[in-house]
């Protein structure tokens, strides 16, 4: 009897467990993708871009990002913020053909910029960010910058489609996209500050409900590994009485 118990009390704190990463690994899993904040910025403007890049292998570490900025839409200038570990690389090219910014005519610009590990990269489970200056930003409706992400094994994924390709495929790895002065689609869920007083007054109105759901989130994140401990500690209790009870 005292066997089957240690039994059910082992099962218990396993399923328990496993709830417990599965809860928590979920949100992250969903949201595993590169993107950029702000992704709405405004036209003639400079911004400061963050690109989130995680590593979605459970074996290889990413240790190559390249960023392909537009050539209709040219950048006149970018720079980068130095990240630890890593190198960078700002390329500048002649465009196909002259193209008008805001009034200005643009033959050459950047059109790629090239981070590369110096040691072990993004390990699997990490996530890291990098910042570009950009700007001005072209008055038009939307622009992706496609990504491309190499990992230690030789594997290259391509974060390059673009919505209207989303929207036929939704297989398909999306770029990140800045919105200029078309409207992110209804399920773009990204951080977005183009319109900043919009954003704040939205934050102004509605804070506690932003506290609560941040709150419930730990919460519940806190209660699943607490859960999970708890399993594991009544399984290793009910082990040891069963030794005991055999000697």
């Amino acid at each position: 009897m005292q066997h089957t118990r240690t039994q059910k009390f082992t099962r218990a704190a396993v399923g328990i467990g496993a709830g417990a990463l599965l809860a928590i690994a979920a949100p992250l899993a969903a949201s595993a993708h590169v993107t950029v904040t702000p992704d709405q910025v405004e036209a003639g403007g400079w911004s400061y871009l963050t690109f989130r890049a995680p590593t979605e292998s459970d074996t290889a570490s990413t240790t190559k990002l390249e960023f392909h900025l537009p050539k209709d839409t040219p950048f006149t200038h970018v720079s980068y913020q130095p990240v630890a570990g890593w190198t960078a690389e700002v390329t500048e090219e002649t465009l196909p053909e002259p193209v008008d910014v805001l009034g200005n005519e643009v033959s050459e610009a950047p059109t790629e910029v090239v981070y590369t590990a110096e040691g072990g990269g993004i390990a699997p489970g990490q996530v890291q960010m990098f910042t570009l200056s950009v700007g001005p930003v072209a008055d038009t409706g939307s622009i992706a910058i496609p990504v491309t992400q190499t990992y230690s094994d030789g594997t290259v994924v391509e974060w390059a489609a673009t919505p209207e390709q989303i929207e036929e495929d939704d297989t398909l790895d999306p770029a990140p996209v800045l919105w200029v002065n078309d409207a992110p689609p209804a399920d773009d869920h990204h951080a977005g500050s183009g319109d900043q007083d919009a954003a704040a007054g939205a934050a102004a109105e509605a804070p506690e409900a932003s506290a609560d759901a941040g709150g419930v989130t730990l919460g519940l994140s806190i209660a699943a590994l607490v859960i999970a401990a708890g399993g594991v500690l009544l399984g290793a209790v009910a082990l040891s009485r069963t030794r005991k009870a055999s000697a």
